[in-house]
């Protein structure tokens, strides 16, 4: 396959559980109102999305001699992902698991990383990563033994003449390591949410950490939910209000957004236009249940984007 994107990271389930009362009880038995298992992890959603696009994707990446595992690989093949460069170990930890705990307003997330600590560097096909165009890394805290190696892996993608893009996601540990800071230069789009972009810069002031990460990286992109996203490259600032849809579950909308700017970003798109793309994926994953859901219809994928692309630019 002619592989645009390689996507260095996890591959996991996440299982998405609906009505958990607000307040559990101990030894008391409670009723949910449903659950979905479906194809879970940042990279993952990403790059079974973006494949579904139209995009050619190959992944990266390690799982455990599992059924969860083989249960998101046959997903991601549903969408075209070249999976030829996964490992499936022969033995130590299970295929990592996502638990979402969703409530009106909010969710907890829960998650096994499993394998995703175990993805090293010696996992690694450089030659198939450097044989594409771009190179995405998401869950940048997860990958604990992939990390003290990821500016390396960057840098040298940058001298083969890849451009990157990295989606940190959350910081378990909530230390948010200066040794990300290493990495940002060989970045040519970076995805933080509000949130994130705050946590990454050391500012509470939206703005001003913009400001910061724009100085280390080519692109800012910050995604902000129903607010949209901005995208700053240097002194030059685009932005995009929020796409607004009858929203089932928010699961997977900031991957969903990454891809839809990707898939523009290399066919050479404007930033105004790789933004409006980005947001009608991204509103679009949340209309059902989970993050690659949506994306399982591609007639449906293709007629809500005529739909509402069309609608921003009349």
């Amino acid at each position: 396959m002619s592989l645009d994107v390689c996507v260095v990271g996890e591959i996991n389930p996440d299982l998405i559980l609906y009505g958990v009362p607000a307040h559990l009880k101990p030894e008391e038995e409670s009723l949910l109102q449903g659950f979905r298992l479906t194809l879970g992890s940042s990279s993952a959603i990403f790059a079974h999305n973006l494949a579904v696009l139209g995009t050619g994707v190959g992944m990266v990446s390690k799982i455990g001699p599992d059924s969860l595992g083989k249960m998101a690989l046959h997903w991601l093949l549903d969408a075209g992902v070249d999976l030829t460069r996964v490992r499936v170990a022969a033995s130590g930890p299970a295929t990592g698991l996502t638990v979402i705990l969703a409530q009106p307003g909010h969710r907890f997330i829960l998650t096994y990383p499993g394998t995703m600590f175990e993805f090293s560097h010696a996992d690694l096909d450089l030659d198939y990563i450097f044989s594409a165009r771009h190179l995405h890394l998401s869950s940048y805290f997860l990958h604990r033994a992939l990390r003290p190696r990821i500016a390396e892996l960057f840098r040298q993608a940058k001298a083969k003449g890849l451009s990157t893009s990295l989606d940190t996601n959350d910081d378990p540990e909530g230390k948010w390591g200066d040794d990300l800071r290493n990495v940002l230069p060989f970045v040519d789009i970076f995805f933080p949410n509000e949130r994130e972009a705050k946590k990454v810069a050391g500012s509470d002031d939206l703005e001003q950490a913009i400001n910061r990460l724009a100085e280390l990286c080519k692109f800012v992109v910050v995604k902000l939910g129903l607010q949209g996203a901005i995208a700053r490259n240097g002194s030059q600032q685009w932005r995009r209000s929020g796409l607004r849809v009858a929203s089932v579950d928010p699961v997977g909308a900031g991957d969903s957004f990454d891809a839809g700017f990707i898939h523009r970003y290399l066919q050479g798109a404007t930033p105004q236009e790789c933004l409006d793309y980005a947001d009608v994926a991204g509103a679009f994953s949340t209309t059902c249940e989970g993050g690659t859901e949506a994306f399982k219809d591609r007639d449906k994928v293709a007629a809500f984007f005529r739909e509402h692309l069309t609608q921003r630019s009349a």
